[in-house]
């Protein structure tokens, strides 16, 4: 794979296209934000007839397995990065543009509703259901939703097969993923941020 230098900081060969270059390390799995910007990718090269669709289709079912943004970024190697315009116009439209989603970023964040980490060694189901212990009313979570589990000093939440998926920082929690005082969660559409 292809790395480049931006701003002192290394970035994989698709330049930024994949959304999620933040402080987890590679070992983890790509985040499914990663993974459909990959595949938009992928279904615009192929409509512009940079690929066959017998290569699209191989392409598309390597991103659905791979298991990081490397494996991703290998995926993008031999197709041409879009041509990018420099103007002084355009720079400072990009520039205002992050600044803009950084606020809004940070202002949802801090508005977002509170997620207790309880305080005893129990596991904790989450869902709609009367009888779960964080009762949860968006009709996007489903009955028995997740679960949260006291691991070695720390919390686990682990999604319990629902429809609409448990996520932490944009991450799919699958069978379990480490949260903490600080993480976005979100069940179904519900969001939270963690305290302790």
């Amino acid at each position: 794979m292809t790395i480049s230098r931006w701003n002192g900081a290394l970035w994989p060969a698709y330049r930024g296209c994949v959304v999620a270059e933040d402080s987890v390390p590679p070992v983890f799995r790509a985040s499914d934000a990663d993974r459909d910007n990959v595949l938009d990718i992928l279904r615009r090269n192929s409509v512009e007839g940079r690929l066959s669709s017998d290569t699209f289709l191989h392409r598309v079912e390597l991103a659905l397995r791979a298991r990081g943004v490397g494996e991703l970024g290998e995926l993008l190697s031999d197709l041409p990065t879009p041509a990018r315009h420099d103007s002084l116009v355009v720079r400072v439209v990009r520039l205002w543009s992050s600044f803009t989603a950084d606020v809004r970023q940070a202002w949802r964040m801090s508005r977002l509703p509170r997620f207790v980490l309880p305080r005893d060694d129990r596991v904790y189901v989450i869902g709609r259901a009367p009888e779960c212990d964080y009762v949860l009313r968006d009709m996007t979570v489903s009955w028995r939703h997740a679960e949260l589990r006291p691991s070695a000093g720390s919390w686990v939440l682990a999604d319990l097969g629902s429809k609409n998926g448990t996520h932490v920082n944009g991450w799919r929690a699958g069978p379990g993923f480490t949260v903490r005082a600080g993480d976005s969660v979100r069940f179904g559409r519900a969001r939270f941020r963690i305290t302790g």
